[in-house]
């Protein structure tokens, strides 16, 4: 189907008081993806969730997911996506297995089909089935409402910062799990502060900044839309300061005693004139080397740059 996984078009909120968190998004996932929404706090990440969600009302615009518009068929829509909430919200004196059958039986799902156990195995917390959730360990409770969200199957999964304050070893654990889901064809939507893991396994990613969608592509694209390239240099004396700008490099920033990064537009000049202001500056180079810009450099650049401020303009 020609359909995407998500399309919201001209979606606006605007809260009582007149706070406005959507700005006429018009955004697509495409099915099979993992998409990546990203944007700093307050730029509607939440606000937009929540409205695919159903606990917030849309001011304007629609949302179809799955093909299902949320206003004119909100149980179809509902029914086609799963969310993992940032917040740890479950029933403390519940079990695991009580807190799947329940959302499983909320969601319809005939207790013949029910999958209970098969999800507490995935994430690994079949042996954690029967005692009190408030008994679990913070990342264990973060697979529990993993678990909670696939238990009608959803063929959409969205993941809200899913790995916000948790150990190497369960995030590892998580993506690894999430792999596996969109390898059997599960779409799924990230937002994430760790851009280091948005850029390593999202398709496409768009950027939100005040209500508005300032980027929207491939991650590969997104990535080359800045020209910025990093020389780290290490110099044969200690610097109490870091030297005036380099004539057209962006920046110079002082790493260590003996040790610079210096941004500059490759599109502009190159690592060698670099290193020739450098020489020219009196430092003699003992190492050198550099790097293209990553996803958190574009994020900045979008974000808090002059780009965003022509935005916000």
């Amino acid at each position: 189907m020609s359909e995407p996984a998500i399309r919201l078009s001209g979606l606006t909120k605007v809260y009582a008081g007149g706070k406005r968190a959507l700005n006429g998004i018009d955004l697509e996932i495409p099915r099979g993806s993992i998409f990546g929404l990203l944007g700093p706090n307050g730029a509607g990440k939440s606000t937009t969730i929540n409205i695919l969600a159903g606990l917030v009302n849309k001011t304007g615009g629609s949302a179809r997911i799955w093909g299902f518009d949320i206003d004119e068929h909100p149980r179809n829509a509902k029914a086609s996506i799963g969310i993992v909430p940032q917040e740890l919200v479950f029933d403390a004196f519940f079990t695991p297995f009580e807190t799947l059958e329940l959302q499983a039986g909320l969601f319809g799902v005939p207790r013949g089909k029910r999958r209970t156990m098969e999800l507490l195995k995935a994430v690994r917390l079949d042996d954690k089935a029967h005692v009190y959730s408030r008994t679990l360990s913070g990342g264990m409770k973060r697979r529990l409402l993993v678990a909670k969200a696939l238990v009608h199957a959803p063929p959409v999964l969205v993941l809200d910062e899913p790995t916000a304050g948790v150990d190497i070893e369960l995030r590892q654990l998580l993506w690894d799990y999430v792999r596996q889901l969109h390898a059997g064809g599960t779409t799924i939507v990230l937002t994430t502060h760790y851009l280091e893991e948005a850029e390593s396994l999202c398709d496409r990613i768009a950027i939100i900044n005040h209500g508005t969608v300032v980027a929207n592509d491939e991650t590969h694209k997104l990535l080359g839309t800045t020209g910025d390239k990093v020389l780290e240099l290490v110099v044969d004396r200690d610097l109490a300061v870091a030297p005036p700008e380099l004539g057209s490099c962006k920046s110079v920033e002082l790493k260590g005693p003996r040790q610079l990064a210096i941004t500059f537009d490759k599109r502009r000049t190159n690592a060698g004139a670099v290193l020739a202001m450098v020489s020219a500056a009196g430092l003699g180079v003992v190492d050198v080397s550099t790097r293209e810009a990553d996803l958190e450099d574009v994020f900045l650049e979008l974000t808090s740059g002059p780009k965003a401020k022509n935005a916000a303009a």
